[in-house]
Formats: C-alpha cells, sequence, structure tokens
C-alpha cells in the first residue's frame, strides 16, 4: 500500500460543512494522513504555516485563498492541488505549474447541475413561461399568447450555444430530447468533428445570432470575450429571441441588453450578471422580459457531494499514481476552459 499523502483542506467554513459530511471526513481520513483539525480557511497564521510546511495534497474549494508564491515558499512538500469546484483562475496560477504542482478540478462534475439548469432554462424559454408568470403578478395573465411574445413551441427551434465548453457541450447533447431542434455552435477553439458528435454544427458567431430562437452562452471570462454580446450583436438576435447567461456576466452588455428587453424586442433569463448583483436601480431587475436568478445553476445542496467525490477520487487516483481525470493544465488554465 502506497503511503498516505500528508493533506490539507482549504476552504471557508460554509464549504468545508457542505463538502465534508461524516461519511466523506471518513474517507479522507482513510486515504490521506491528517492534522487536527484537519481543515483551514486561511493559509498565512503561524499555526497554518506549519501545517502547510508538511502538505503533499491540498483539497480546495470556494474560499480558498489564491496559492500566490509567498504561500507556495511555506509548502515545500506540496505535490498537487485537487480543487472541489470548478474554476481554479483566481486560485492558482503560473507559478503553481513552473513548481510542478498537479492541479485537478471537479468543473466536469459541475458542469452537470449547469447543463440541466440550463436545459430547463431552454424549455422555459421556448413557452415564454418565465415572462408570461411575470405578466401574471400583474393581473395580466389572459393577454393574448401571441402578442408580443413570438411563436410559443420547442418544435423546430434553432438554439445557439456560444462556447463549446464542459457546459456547452452537455447543452448540446441534452437538446436532444426536444424533437427537430438545430444546435448551433460559435467557438473558435471548437473541434467541428466534435461538435457534429454532439449533434451540433459549428458556425461563426456572428452567422449565428440572426438564426436562433435561444441564445445560451457558455464561454469563459476573458479580456476578448468582455461584452462579446455587445450592442451591435445584441441587434443581430432576431425579434423575440430569449438570451440564457449560466456562464459568466462579463460576456453581455448589461445596458444594451435591458434596452433590448425593455423595447420588448428580446427575453433574456440570467443566472449571472455584471455587476453581480445588478445595482438596485438597474432595469434589468424590473422588467418583466427578464427572469433573474442568483447564481444557481452550480452545484449546490446534495450536488456538492458530487464535487467532494470526485476530489477524494482524484486523492485515490494521484496516491496510487494513476492519471487524474480532470486535470487542469497551464495551457487549459490560460484558455480560461476549466471555467
Amino acid at each position: 500500500m502506497p503511503a498516505k499523502p500528508h493533506t490539507l483542506v482549504v476552504m471557508n467554513e460554509s464549504s468545508f460543512r457542505a463538502h465534508f459530511d461524516p461519511d466523506r471526513l471518513a474517507r479522507l481520513a482513510g486515504l490521506a494522513t491528517l492534522d487536527e483539525p484537519c481543515w483551514t480557511e486561511e493559509l498565512d497564521s503561524p499555526a497554518a504555516r506549519r501545517r502547510l510546511a508538511a502538505a503533499e495534497v491540498l483539497l480546495t474549494s470556494w474560499g480558498a485563498p489564491e496559492l500566490t508564491p509567498e504561500r507556495l515558499d511555506a509548502a515545500p512538500a506540496l505535490r498537487a492541488v485537487l480543487h472541489c469546484a470548478g474554476s481554479v483562475r483566481t486560485l492558482v496560477s503560473e507559478e503553481v505549474w513552473r513548481r510542478g504542482i498537479r492541479v485537478t478540478s471537479a468543473a466536469d462534475v459541475n458542469a452537470v447541475p449547469v447543463a440541466e439548469y440550463t436545459l430547463a432554462a431552454i424549455i422555459l424559454a421556448g413557452k415564454k413561461a418565465p415572462f408570461l408568470a411575470a405578466e401574471a403578478r400583474h393581473g395580466n395573465e389572459h393577454r393574448r399568447l401571441a402578442e408580443g411574445l413570438g411563436d410559443l413551441s420547442n418544435h423546430r427551434r434553432t438554439v445557439g450555444l456560444v462556447g463549446f465548453s464542459r457546459v456547452g457541450r452537455r447543452v448540446a447533447e441534452l437538446l436532444r430530447v426536444l424533437e427537430g431542434t438545430t444546435v448551433l455552435v460559435a467557438d473558435p477553439y471548437a473541434d467541428p468533428e466534435e461538435v457534429a458528435r454532439a449533434g451540433a454544427t459549428l458556425v461563426e458567431l456572428d452567422d449565428l445570432l440572426p438564426r436562433v430562437h435561444v441564445l445560451s452562452l457558455h464561454a469563459p471570462a476573458l479580456p476578448e470575450t468582455h461584452h462579446l454580446l455587445d450592442a451591435a450583436r445584441l441587434r443581430r438576435l432576431p425579434d423575440f429571441a430569449t438570451v440564457v447567461n449560466t456562464a459568466r456576466g462579463s460576456l453581455v452588455d448589461s445596458e444594451a441588453l435591458a434596452e433590448e428587453c425593455a423595447r420588448g424586442r428580446l427575453f433574456a433569463v440570467l443566472d449571472v450578471t455584471d455587476p453581480e448583483p445588478l445595482p438596485a436601480g438597474s432595469r434589468l431587475r424590473t422588467l418583466p422580459q427578464v427572469m433573474l436568478t442568483p447564481h444557481l445553476a452550480g452545484s449546490l445542496g446534495t450536488e456538492i457531494g458530487r464535487l467532494t467525490d470526485h476530489a477524494l477520487d482524484e486523492l485515490e487516483r494521484w496516491s496510487s499514481g494513476r492519471p487524474p481525470h480532470g486535470e487542469v493544465t497551464a495551457a487549459t488554465w490560460a484558455r480560461g476552459h476549466q471555467a
């Protein structure tokens, strides 16, 4: 049996409680050498630095501090960072890879509920259900269904996916449940054959926009994707199209989207916004053409246990010398594809 690696759990207290029930704590104890307590939310106090000095593996999640060069200097034995959540963009830097530290993420697992939520949002958008519900709250539930809403249908619709990320790929596959749906993908890094295997067609973004009934965003937040959906591109969308954003708020120009929605031309289902949260006076908060949810598409509740199980599986694989399933490399980190 290989020696159990000295492991430190690094995340905020609420994350630790969500990730580790008694059964998962027992599994962790069986896989790793642990201090008491096994968890810390900071890495700078003398006590935390003593524990960090011995750590070969960090299990991280929401609330973990950034692994700066100074903190890495205090962890000479560190060989792996196994993240119990999705993106590691704010956690690691190029210094991690320069030191030969292996990094994994549970982004594949976290993509499951995001894709499920997105599918639900697309289906509801097809019927304009969130927006009719908003009308009903104001006593307008008897308005003619075709009035200012377009075709209320999920049959033979066209859905556009911006970004063939982990989530985008899953959404494309899930959309097969809708009969006759055409799925278009815009992503400069995507392989056309992989897109085709998921049941979709790769096209240029500006060619995609005029053709879709629902546009769903799945791109990373990078300088080149900031306000990717600006006023000019929003105007290219057909009347009554719905924008669904479960990715990053910065992909959309919020003011331009609010203007199109206020005109009654577009609709939006937004789980993320820019800024987040929106200012109290934002028009997106009050428009009946907009459905806002508080960043809930990702793993919550019992879904978080899947993330923990993934990280513990990675710990078991790493300890036995087997390749990880969710490795993040310097190249994928730089492109933001783990998000």
